[in-house]
């Protein structure tokens, strides 16, 4: 199946949002991630029956877009993890300890781009991943969602993207089993980027 392919369910549809368009013919440049207007979150199961929801709330990044030439595209993206939000302080916590992150050790999540493409408004950015002391490649979907000039005067674009990572791939191998079978927290992760960037002056 093509990278570019994406999987939509029927069953629910998605909320729309519609503010108005507004494109520029072209978004090549440098970009700084405007982090006030962007989220970087995750969602696991608990208990088997249950999705918890979290976000980073610190972070920077940096990209380069070449619209005319993809492959010479990329982005590179640093993540402070004590800024970890659950919206319960207790599993922030536990997942700053050494059970998860160990952010003393490791008080940084990053990520450099090795490889990017595009098939009109889908892009797929691949780089290395690094959480704790392990780096794995993989491969990040982006649907381009638009670009337009701020009140401010700023040429902003936009982008999502979301990936589902087994967290065991990077040490992040704690768990508890359940008397009635299963485990406290799934393997599976899914990691969801809504990106804001602003084109550097």
């Amino acid at each position: 199946m093509s990278i570019f392919s994406r999987s939509k369910s029927t069953a629910v549809a998605e909320p729309v949002f519609d503010a108005g368009t507004s494109a520029l013919n072209d978004i090549s440049g440098d970009y700084t991630i405007d982090a006030s207007h962007t989220y970087i979150g995750f969602q696991a199961r608990h208990a088997m029956v249950t999705t918890v929801r979290g976000a980073f709330k610190e972070f920077q990044g940096t990209a380069t877009i070449d619209a005319a030439n993809p492959a010479a595209s990329k982005a590179e993206l640093t993540i402070a993890v004590n800024s970890v939000d659950t919206g319960s302080a207790d599993r922030d916590g536990h997942l700053a300890s050494g059970d998860f992150f160990d952010v003393e050790k490791f008080p940084t999540i990053t990520f450099t781009s090795t490889k990017v493409e595009a098939d009109g408004d889908d892009w797929a950015v691949t780089g290395d991943l690094t959480i704790k002391d392990v780096t794995k490649p993989v491969t990040v979907p982006f649907e381009f969602v638009g670009s337009a000039q701020d009140p401010f005067g700023n040429v902003r674009v936009g982008f999502e993207g979301e990936i589902v990572v087994n967290r065991k791939d990077w040490g992040l191998s704690w768990n508890a089993a359940l008397e009635t079978g299963g485990v406290l927290v799934s393997e599976k992760i899914k990691l969801k980027f809504d990106v804001s960037a602003i084109k550097n002056a």
